[in-house]
C-alpha cells in the first residue's frame, strides 16, 4: 500500500470509507478501478454535467469530463510537483502552462462507477473527476484534452465477469462512439490525435480504433499514437500488428507515428486466471478478443520500446502517496530511480514487468499487487510511468510534424 498515513482500524467505519475512497470501484471484486481516489469535490464539484453547445447546430447530446477551455477543467489541474530521493532530499518543480498545442489528447477513462444499474448514466461525479486529475492532467501541457462522458459498465455489471454482460458492453461503446462522433464532427478541426485509455476506458478504445479508425487511411494518418494500458491489446505471437488491429502497429521508439503503446504492469508473473497479460480471457472479452491460440498481449516498454531495461519517472497524487517524514506540499510527488520496467514473456502471459529498488533508509512508499495477483499493478499502470508517457507523446508530437 502507498503512503506513510497511519493505519486505520480494519473493520471501522473510517477504514471501510478510506478503503472506497483509495480503490474507487471497492463492491465489485472483477471490476475494473483505479488507484487512490482523490477528494476534489470541493474545487471541481461545480463543473458536473457540463454540455457541449455546438454553434450553428443542434444542441450536442455529449456531456464533456473535459474540454478544452472549460470552467474548472480537471484535465488541466496543476502540474506541479516535488520529487523525493531515496535519502529523502526533496526539490519542486513548479507547474507548467496549459497547452495551446495544435495536438488533441482525446481520453476515455477507466471502471469508476458504483452506481446499481448495468451501465453509468452521464453525470459527472467526483470519481471521473478524480480519474481525469489522476491519469490524463498531466499531458494538458502537450495537447488539448478532450474527454466525454459515457455510459460504462458499472462495478455492478463487472461482478458477472468481462464477458458476462456484453449488452452492457455494447450500451457502453455505443455512447462513446457517439461522443467520438460529435468531437469528431464539431471540434476536431482536423488536428492530429493522441487516444488515451486505461482499463474499460482501453477496452472500449479498442472497439473505437478497430472501427472508426483502423480501416479508414484517413483518420489512422490523422492518429498520432494510442496509448491503451491494462486493456490487453493483442498481436499475432512474435508479432507487431494484427490480432487486435489489421493496420495499426505497437510503437517501435517515440519517434514513430500511427501506432499504440500497451501494457500491463506486474512484479511477477501472472498468474493463469489473470485479467491483464494473458489474451482472450479478462479484460480482452470486453472489447470482444476471444482468440488466445496464437496471439499474445502487446508489451511496449514506454521507457525503452525494446526488450532492454529502462528507469520509470512515476508521478503519484501527493494526497494519496504520503512520503514519512517528508514535507510535500505540491499536488504530485514523483520518485526518481525507484522504479525499472522490463517487458518479459512466459507461460502464455506478456507484461511489463515493474520492480523497485528502494535502497536501506528509502522513505518512499511503493506499489503492491492490489486488490490481488491476478490485477499485478493494474492500479498504478498509468502513474508508474506517467513522466515517461507524457515525454513520449512530446516526442511523437515532435516526429509526427517532421
Amino acid at each position: 500500500m502507498r503512503g506513510g498515513r497511519r493505519p486505520l482500524e480494519a473493520g471501522s467505519a473510517s477504514h471501510r470509507r478510506s478503503e472506497e475512497r483509495r480503490r474507487w470501484a471497492p463492491r465489485a471484486a472483477t471490476a475494473l478501478a483505479l488507484s487512490a481516489a482523490v477528494p476534489l469535490v470541493a474545487t471541481y464539484g461545480a463543473a458536473a454535467s457540463v454540455v457541449s453547445l455546438q454553434q450553428g447546430t443542434a444542441p450536442s447530446t455529449t456531456v464533456w469530463l473535459c474540454q478544452p477551455g472549460q470552467p474548472n477543467d480537471p484535465c488541466a489541474f496543476s502540474s506541479a510537483s516535488t520529487a523525493v530521493t531515496a535519502r529523502g532530499s526533496t526539490s519542486a518543480t513548479p507547474a507548467e502552462p496549459a497547452s495551446s498545442s495544435a495536438f488533441d489528447c482525446f481520453y476515455v477513462y477507466p471502471t469508476v462507477s458504483t452506481q446499481l444499474k448495468a451501465n453509468a448514466n452521464l453525470t459527472i461525479k467526483p470519481a471521473e473527476i478524480d480519474a481525469a486529475v489522476a491519469q490524463v492532467s498531466r499531458l494538458s501541457h502537450v495537447c488539448r484534452v478532450w474527454a466525454p462522458m459515457y455510459r460504462q459498465r458499472t462495478a455492478a455489471s463487472l461482478e458477472k465477469g468481462f464477458g458476462g454482460d456484453p449488452v452492457a458492453d455494447q450500451v457502453a461503446y455505443a455512447s462513446l462512439l457517439s461522443g467520438w462522433q460529435d468531437y469528431l464532427a464539431h471540434d476536431n478541426d482536423g488536428r492530429p490525435i493522441i487516444f488515451i485509455g486505461h482499463s474499460q476506458g482501453a477496452a472500449m478504445l479498442i472497439r473505437l480504433l478497430r472501427s472508426q479508425i483502423d480501416s479508414s487511411p484517413t483518420l489512422h494518418k490523422r492518429m498520432v499514437s494510442a496509448i491503451i494500458l491494462g486493456g490487453n491489446v493483442q498481436v499475432p505471437k512474435g508479432k507487431t500488428v494484427g490480432g487486435s488491429f489489421t493496420h495499426i502497429p505497437t510503437c517501435a521508439s517515440a519517434h514513430v507515428t500511427g501506432c499504440v503503446i500497451a501494457y500491463s504492469s506486474f512484479g511477477t508473473t501472472p498468474p493463469s486466471s489473470s485479467f491483464f497479460g494473458r489474451p482472450g480471457q479478462g479484460v480482452s472479452l470486453q472489447s470482444g478478443q476471444t482468440t488466445s491460440k496464437g496471439e499474445q498481449v502487446a508489451c511496449v516498454n514506454p521507457v525503452t520500446f525494446s526488450s532492454a531495461k529502462g528507469s520509470l519517472i512515476p508521478y503519484f497524487l501527493s494526497t494519496t502517496s504520503s512520503v514519512p517524514g517528508v514535507n510535500v506540499t505540491t499536488p504530485w510527488v514523483s520518485f526518481p530511480g525507484l522504479y525499472t520496467a522490463q517487458c518479459e514473456s512466459k507461460g502464455g502471459a506478456t507484461w511489463l514487468q515493474v520492480a523497485s529498488a528502494p535502497t536501506s533508509g528509502d522513505p518512499r512508499p511503493t506499489v503492491t499487487a492490489s486488490p490481488g495477483p491476478d490485477w499485478g499493478y493494474h492500479l498504478d499502470d498509468v502513474n508508474l510511468a506517467l513522466g515517461n508517457l507524457v515525454n513520449d507523446v512530446a516526442e511523437e508530437e515532435a516526429a509526427y510534424r517532421g
